[in-house]
């Protein structure tokens, strides 16, 4: 049954009304972004990219954003609302030095045109997910339940190439279920902000935290929208 969230309103929220919770939340993912992209366009341009693949800095990259999307996602109820907001940020740097290496396999233009079509898709899911009347929680187990499965698909893929087994389409048909999964994903994390606010609206200091991990979750959705469409127009384009 769908519910009226705009009638819920709390005083004692720094947040206020839904639609401002709604827009502070967008407003960390983007910020969120904005660092993630500045931080990889600077490695490159510094010429930072080069000692951070040659010493084998990107892995530790990788080993750092996966501490941290743990305790953010285990520990959001224990760590202060300053905190979390750091380490959101801090991922978000993480991350733009891991995607630093994109810009050494695909031209600018490419990653261009990838971020404007994502915006696109992102964009119209979100909003989907925002004004929809119907109840996306279903969606949540059957999203991660196909997330999971592509991933050992892309696992299986990759292991195969090493060996110098090319799937071809088939790798091309991953990235474009990848991509329908994340604007799922993207149309319900968008609705879960409502239940958030309605949950968590008595507890400035939750909602505050449950405002940070929403962002981190559109964050998510975005990235990989992102690079799905990276890796299909890199394929198109060779």
């Amino acid at each position: 049954m769908y519910r009226d969230y705009n009638d819920i309103s709390y005083a004692e929220s720094p947040f206020g009304t839904l639609s401002q919770y709604m827009t502070k939340t967008f407003g960390w993912m983007f910020a969120g972004l904005l660092v993630t992209f500045g931080t990889g366009i600077g490695i490159v341009r510094s010429g930072l990219i080069v000692p951070l693949v040659s010493t084998g800095l990107i892995f530790a990259t990788i080993i750092g954003e996966l501490a941290l999307v743990f305790v953010l996602s285990g520990r959001i109820t224990k760590i202060r609302p300053s905190t979390a907001t750091g380490l959101f940020f801090l991922y978000a740097v993480l991350n733009g030095l891991n995607l630093s290496t994109i810009f050494l396999v695909y031209d600018f233009g490419t990653l261009v045109l990838a971020f404007l079509v994502g915006a696109v898709y992102f964009g119209v899911m979100a909003v989907y997910g925002a004004v929809t009347h119907r109840d996306l929680t279903g969606w949540g187990p059957k999203l991660l339940g196909g997330l999971i499965a592509l991933l050992v698909c892309s696992l299986v893929g990759s292991l195969f190439s090493l060996f110098g087994v090319s799937f071809g389409m088939m790798d091309l048909l991953l990235c474009a279920v990848g991509l329908l999964i994340f604007m799922g994903l993207t149309a319900y994390d968008t609705q879960m902000l409502k239940h958030h606010y309605a949950y968590f609206g008595g507890d400035a200091a939750m909602l505050h935290k449950a405002s940070i991990i929403g962002a981190l979750n559109l964050y998510l959705d975005f990235i990989n929208i992102f690079l799905y469409i990276v890796r299909m127009l890199g394929r198109h384009n060779d």
